[in-house]
């Protein structure tokens, strides 16, 4: 894939969006899928969570991934797949519309805090993380109707939906892969382990070290 060169300009002279992202991040990997997608050529900064670079802070104080600084800063992750698919969608992600988008939407709104509960169910109090997983599994199943006759969620090409779901499902069903695997949601787990095992996840999760101030500038995506 040939990448776009440096989309914003500030007084004349052209420079490339900061994507600051963290390579484990559910979240982050999605938006780097679209910006990959999209051939966007952004500066990528990888954020340690314990130890958040000051300039990373100072973009965004909320101090969560992927933050994206380009004409403006883009806080969500959702937007910064907006925001790469408006500028650039050679592949065509954006073909199932809003349906696909309220899809990604419901799985922060009725999967990710079940989801949260489940895998980390320390953190929180009085929950029972049993009931969360069966709580979470409700939107799974869903997930797993919409496979029964088409390999991704909205037809026979991956989609907007396929990759901004996919890293949340994976989490999920790393925390516990043998019931995963167990479950009766067959076209599911086919459909996470072609996107696990897929170039262009393998693409999304190169390993970078810890970004900070001085450093010579990372170009995401790689050109291969």
């Amino acid at each position: 894939m040939r990448y776009l060169k440096n989309i914003e300009t500030q007084g004349g002279v052209c420079v490339r969006p900061i994507l600051y992202s963290f390579r484990r991040c559910p979240y982050a990997m999605r938006a780097r899928l679209a910006v990959a997608s999209a051939g966007i050529e952004v500066e990528l900064r990888e954020i340690v969570l314990r130890d958040k670079a000051a300039a990373f802070l100072e973009a965004s104080p909320k101090g969560t991934v992927p933050v994206l600084v380009a004409d403006g800063v883009v806080e969500e992750s959702i937007e910064v797949m907006d925001w790469a698919l408006a500028h650039s969608d050679p592949e065509g992600l954006l073909y199932a519309g809003q349906a696909a988008r309220d899809l990604v939407e419901r799985c922060e709104t009725e999967f990710k805090g079940h989801l949260d509960r489940f895998k980390y169910a320390v953190r929180y109090e009085d929950v029972d993380p049993e009931e969360e997983r069966t709580l979470a599994s409700v939107y799974l199943r869903e997930l797993d109707g919409m496979l029964a006759d088409q390999d991704y969620l909205f037809g026979d090409k991956i989609g907007f939906a396929d990759i901004g779901i996919a890293p949340f499902v994976r989490q999920f069903a790393n925390t516990d892969r043998a019931w995963f695997n167990a479950q009766g949601w067959v076209r599911l787990r086919d459909w996470l382990d072609r996107f696990v095992d897929s170039d262009r996840f393998a693409s999304i999760m190169t390993k970078y070290p810890k970004w900070e101030e001085g450093d010579a500038v990372t170009v995401f995506p790689a050109e291969v």
